[in-house]
C-alpha cells in the first residue's frame, strides 16, 4: 500500500478512508489566488454509498495495490454478483460493487482485485447498445445531436442520422454517444 496526494488520484483508484476501501469515481482540480483543492466523489465498495470531499491538494490517501482482470457476468447470487475469469474461475463481489458497471451491457467487464479478493468492477472504457426511443431521423442536418433513450434506460444524445432501433457505440463513464456502430 502506497501514499498519495489528493492531487495525484485519479478516478478508478481505491483507497483505504474511514478505514473502508472506496473507489474514486470522479475527481476535478479547483484553484483559487493561494490555494489548490481536490473535489472527489467516493463511492463505498460494500455499501455503494457515495461521498463527495473536499481536500487540500497535498492530503495524502492510502491507495490500495490492485490487479486487474478480464470477468464475464454469469449471474445474481442474492447479494452477490457472480463472475467467471478467463480461466473459468468463479469470483464473487458485493452487489453494489457491481451495479454501475452491470446498467452497461457487455461480453467483458474489468475486476479489480486487491490481495485476491474482488472488490470492484467496472464495464469497459466503451459499450455498444441498442437505441430504444429517439425521433426520426434527420437527413441533412449536419452534425448535430438529438436526444435518445438506451435499451438500458440511459438518456443521451445521438447523431441526427441515428434511428430507433440502431446499435451505437457510448462512452460508459459518461454515458455519451461516440459514433454509429
Amino acid at each position: 500500500m502506497s501514499q498519495l496526494a489528493a492531487l495525484d488520484l485519479r478516478p478508478g483508484f481505491l483507497v483505504s478512508f474511514e478505514n473502508r476501501v472506496w473507489s474514486v469515481v470522479w475527481w476535478n482540480i479547483l484553484r483559487n489566488d493561494r490555494r489548490q483543492f481536490v473535489q472527489m466523489r467516493i463511492k463505498d465498495i460494500m455499501t455503494g454509498r457515495i461521498r463527495e470531499l473536499k481536500e487540500h491538494g497535498d492530503t495524502k490517501y492510502e491507495v490500495l495495490e490492485k490487479d486487474e482482470i478480464d470477468l464475464t457476468h454469469s449471474y445474481q447470487d442474492g447479494s452477490d454478483e457472480v463472475f467467471f475469469t478467463e480461466d473459468g474461475d468463479e469470483v464473487r463481489c458485493p452487489k453494489a460493487a457491481a451495479e454501475d458497471a452491470l446498467k452497461w451491457p457487455s461480453d467483458r467487464y474489468i475486476g479489480l482485485l486487491v490481495n485476491g479478493t474482488l472488490m470492484f468492477v467496472r464495464a469497459p472504457e466503451t459499450v455498444e447498445i441498442t437505441v430504444t426511443e429517439t425521433s426520426p431521423p434527420v437527413k441533412g442536418a449536419g452534425s448535430g445531436l438529438k436526444d435518445a433513450i438506451l435499451e438500458n434506460g440511459v438518456k443521451t444524445r445521438v447523431a441526427n442520422l441515428v434511428a430507433t432501433g440502431e446499435k451505437v457505440r457510448v462512452f460508459t463513464e459518461t454515458g455519451e454517444f461516440k459514433e454509429r456502430a
